[in-house]
């Protein structure tokens, strides 16, 4: 093992990593057993190498919300970001994983969270867009979206499932309405899927057409391959080759009963729903690194993966 371990260190994986394939064979199995990227700097050790959901507010960098588990990390933003890097909105930001426990924090922490610091990498650009599995209210052909959230509440954080909700304020749906949401994330341990319970209110009544989508250039400025099936409710997207960076992919689930069809507009790909204000529903959203954990090497893996998951879209009960 110590042969080993100084053949690895050569080779740029990070000493965590070593650390852990030396003390655990069964989590080594589940491990990349060499750097998929040159190493710049590598992150300080996490304090333990135990699997874990976490969600964690990011107040030294905006108030961006961070939240992972064994499989897959995401990032929303929170409201004073929009004075610093604007435009700013509310689209999902989704990151490569590598490793079973946490990394996004550190990875944050370092100011180069675009950087591979040998545990993971945001190369995911979400701009204006929806990201990985962000919403709005489609409208005389266009969607209108919320900026970014103004108040959060960690409900969960550090054991089998990260679980918080945010608020986003009131948004103009053209001239004549307003809307505001508030949306509960829940991601469980040995899942690319996030739970998301969204509530709209409005100052109107009557029923709203939603907008859930998937961006379409987020990963560089060749669009994607997205693939829908209506009948199942399962939209999936496999990023370009991003050179050394391998692909992201995405994927959302709605209720196949809800939704009305499925558009693009500019930016984004998209299933449109139809929501009552005030009453709750559910929809999933789902990510993956091609060069991270899940194995997810190939379109054909990834759709099958995301289209197998058996989800609940029931409202779960406070």
């Amino acid at each position: 093992m110590i042969q080993r371990a100084k053949s690895l260190c050569m080779r740029g994986l990070p000493l965590t990593a070593i650390l852990v394939m030396a003390g655990s064979a069964g989590i080594a199995q589940q491990q990349v057993a060499t750097p998929v990227l040159p190493v710049d700097k590598p992150l300080p050790p996490p304090a333990t190498h135990k699997p874990a959901a976490v969600a964690v507010l990011a107040d030294y960098r905006h108030d961006d919300l961070l939240w992972e588990n064994d499989r897959t990390a995401h990032r929303i933003y929170g409201h004073a970001l929009e004075a610093v890097e604007p435009p700013s909105g509310s689209g999902i930001d989704s990151w490569g994983k590598q490793f079973a426990w946490p990394f996004a924090d550190r990875q944050l922490r370092t100011g180069d969270q675009h950087g591979y610091h040998g545990e993971g990498i945001d190369f995911y650009n979400v701009g204006t867009g929806r990201g990985a599995g962000g919403l709005g209210i489609w409208r005389d052909n266009k969607l209108w979206t919320s900026r970014n959230f103004i108040r959060h509440r960690i409900r969960a954080s550090g054991g089998e499932a990260a679980d918080f909700e945010v608020d986003y304020a009131p948004w103009p749906i053209d001239v004549g309405r307003k809307v505001w949401e508030t949306r509960r994330f829940t991601l469980p341990l040995g899942t690319h899927f996030t739970r998301m319970v969204s509530t709209l209110s409005s100052d109107k009544p009557g029923e709203m057409i939603v907008g859930i989508g998937i961006g379409k250039r987020t990963t560089g400025p060749v669009a994607g391959q997205m693939s829908a099936d209506r009948a199942r409710g399962v939209m999936t997207w496999w990023g370009p080759e991003d050179g050394a960076h391998g692909r992201m992919a995405v994927a959302i689930r709605v209720d196949p009963a809800t939704i009305v069809e499925q558009r693009d507009d500019a930016d984004n790909h998209l299933f449109l729903v139809r929501v009552r204000p005030g009453k709750p529903f559910v929809y999933f959203s789902g990510s993956a690194w091609s060069k991270g954990a899940g194995g997810f090497d190939t379109r054909e893996k990834w759709q099958a993966y995301a289209a197998s998951q058996r989800l609940d879209f029931s409202v779960p009960t406070r």
